[in-house]
């Protein structure tokens, strides 16, 4: 037997805790950034969501799509605009991304998973009003912000062996109109609302560095109450703050451990849940 063998069947050996540990629990995963963008780490990611879900682990796939939105936008002739990190949603660019997320995004990656193998259903916010919302500020156009979540549908679909892949568009509930959500928000929402195990936000950095020019000052795990001297100390700034505080809320409200992931990493998801080392970085409260 060579040792190539024997180092496939340690790795196998070391996954056994942790797919006992997560066996019938509840992952979100928020999909996004290079991960969609790259064939061969969207292949990845969809194969590690296909491993999970047949070892008996419930994975809940909630993804954005802002490189679609603007390609789509450009093609109409419309210049993306954003406020605050925010995207600017008018009426029409409220159309396109209702489009795009609720249409070619979202079927685009149920068709994926069922072909590789997955039993995906595509659902968005606003099914069984899942999310509902107002306008966040006016400033931001049609940005919402949730302000309750009925996780009923993604329950019904798990519980009938489906892997539910949502859409980040929600319900107002003060205006006749759909919202555009920012995606870290909704999934950690959704994880609190469904008491899930874990959070897990793939994103396009190592995780949180204590100095973002090099990748070796990764912080391997931070706790809820450390965070507002993280970010006095300038070390949680910019676009990192809002994914680190939709973490802190989810752990605050009874989601165990939430994980900034690099999602550029091919099966960073599995690395991270079924092995001794992990990637990225945890919050935990």
């Amino acid at each position: 037997m060579s040792m190539k063998e024997v180092d496939r069947a340690q790795v196998l050996v070391e996954a056994l805790p942790y797919i006992q540990k997560y066996y019938g629990k509840t992952i979100v995963v928020k999909y996004g950034g290079n991960a969609m963008i790259s064939e061969e780490l969207r292949q990845a990611v969809i194969s590690d969501i296909i491993l999970l879900h047949l070892v008996g682990i419930q994975v809940v796939v909630v993804h954005g799509g802002g490189p679609e939105i603007s390609a789509m936008l450009k093609k109409i002739g419309k210049e993306s605009r954003f406020v605050d990190g925010l995207r600017y949603t008018d009426q029409e660019t409220m159309d396109i991304v209702q489009q795009i997320l609720c249409g070619k995004v979202n079927k685009d990656l149920v068709a994926t998973l069922n072909r590789m193998g997955g039993r995906a259903i595509g659902l968005c916010g606003m099914d069984g009003a899942m999310f509902e919302a107002v306008c966040l500020s006016e400033k931001y156009g049609l940005v919402g912000e949730i302000v309750k979540v009925d996780p009923a549908a993604v329950v019904d679909c798990l519980s009938k062996g489906y892997t539910p892949v949502v859409s980040t568009v929600a319900q107002g509930v003060d205006a006749d109109t759909a919202y555009n959500i920012n995606a870290d928000t909704a999934a950690a929402k959704l994880a609190i609302a469904l008491g899930a195990e874990k959070l897990m936000l793939l994103t396009d950095v190592r995780g949180l560095l204590r100095d973002p020019a090099d990748e070796e000052t990764l912080i391997n795990s931070v706790t809820a109450s450390e965070v507002p001297g993280l970010v006095k100390d300038g070390i949680i700034k910019g676009g990192m703050i809002p994914k680190v505080e939709c973490c802190v809320e989810a752990v605050r409200c009874g989601v165990k451990n939430a994980v900034i992931l690099d999602g550029r990493i091919p099966h960073s998801i599995l690395i991270e849940l079924l092995s001794d080392s992990g990637v990225g970085t945890m919050l935990t409260n």
